[in-house]
């Protein structure tokens, strides 16, 4: 297998493992053991990972990164979403 092949398979895995608490937090609607601030550091750092895969032209980075961006982002908006709503319903 390829170096760059193992290093996608890497990135998708380690990328993917917010993948449960997501559809935790949308099935359940709970955001309470979530930490926006965080999200929002992880946001920050596999933001700049992605830029760096653009700037050294590496496809498992930009792939992987990216998609981690795209996760976490959709996580850090969730839990704004409910939390908003279970703020005014109390």
């Amino acid at each position: 297998m390829s170096p760059t092949m193992i290093g996608i398979i890497a990135g998708v895995l380690t990328s993917a493992s917010m993948v449960p608490q997501f559809v935790k937090v949308l099935r359940k609607k709970d955001v309470g053991n979530l930490s926006p601030l965080m999200l929002f550091v992880l946001i920050s750092g596999v933001a700049l990972w992605t830029y760096y895969g653009f700037l050294t032209d590496e496809l498992p980075i930009i792939l992987s990164n990216g998609f981690s961006v795209l996760l976490n982002t959709g996580l850090l908006i969730s839990y704004f979403i409910i939390k908003k709503k279970s703020d005014l319903e109390k």
